[in-house]
């Protein structure tokens, strides 16, 4: 299955957290999106894995991205090494994206800048005719992503373009609530998190706005890039 755009994410919740609302757009404009996590959370305060397990598919669905899947990557302690860049080749090459969508270039959460530099790396040497990889018994092909962008998480990084998502704001937060163990609920006996804070699930509306603020629109994301953005004339700024 060849997709328009593979989304990465460290932890399940991670890509709809930082791009929820940019894949629900992208797929209502008739692309096919997948999302691959690299670890299953296991060592997040609330939940379990088997609750976030069933958590990433409830949230699959409301996005309707055609698959989801998980390399099982130790959470917190994994490396941008060979054994790890490879795994995420083999899905850089099963999926052959034109877009790949990856954690923050650097993030409170030690995971996030990890994730962003192991998928970058990835994206490239999965480009390398020489580095081999094997999935089902078959040999795979080379395959590069033409763009790689990383999406914005906890801290105020400046982006470097936003993507309007108003229409589709409220699908957004569907997938992201739908991780009940891990966000505010006042009735909840678990313990307090920064991210099971009021505050914080107040921020998923305002820092939305905040973002569509800078470009006149009611809600957006933002990501940067590794590299120049290139245009074929100056409209296609507008």
């Amino acid at each position: 299955m060849k997709l328009d755009i593979l989304a990465f994410g460290a932890h399940p919740d991670d890509v709809e957290l930082g791009c929820g609302g940019t894949i629900a757009k992208e797929i209502a404009l008739g692309k096919k999106v997948g999302i691959v996590d690299l670890t299953r959370g296991e060592l997040g305060t609330r939940g379990s894995v088997e609750i976030r397990d069933q958590e990433a598919k409830n949230a699959a669905e409301i996005l309707g991205v055609v698959v989801r899947e998980n390399l099982n990557m130790r959470d917190g302690f994994f490396l941008n090494d060979e054994q790890h860049q490879l795994q995420v080749i083999k899905m850089i090459r099963k999926y052959q994206p034109e877009i790949v969508l990856c954690n923050a270039i650097e993030d409170r959460h030690i995971d996030h800048g990890k994730g962003s530099a192991l998928v970058s790396d990835a994206c490239f040497l999965s480009g390398l005719i020489k580095v081999e990889t094997v999935l089902n018994g078959e040999v795979q092909k080379q395959w590069r992503p033409k763009l790689v962008y990383h999406y914005l998480q906890w801290k105020n990084l400046k982006p470097d373009f936003v993507v309007d998502i108003s229409e589709h704001n409220d699908k957004r937060k569907a997938a992201i609530l739908a991780y009940s163990s891990q966000f505010y609920d006042p009735n909840s006996e678990e313990p307090e998190t920064l991210i099971a804070t009021k505050n914080f699930l107040d921020s998923l509306s305002y820092r939305a706005q905040d973002l569509g603020r800078l470009v006149g629109v009611d809600f957006a994301e933002g990501f940067n890039v590794e590299r120049h953005l290139a245009v074929n004339s100056l409209g296609d700024l507008i």
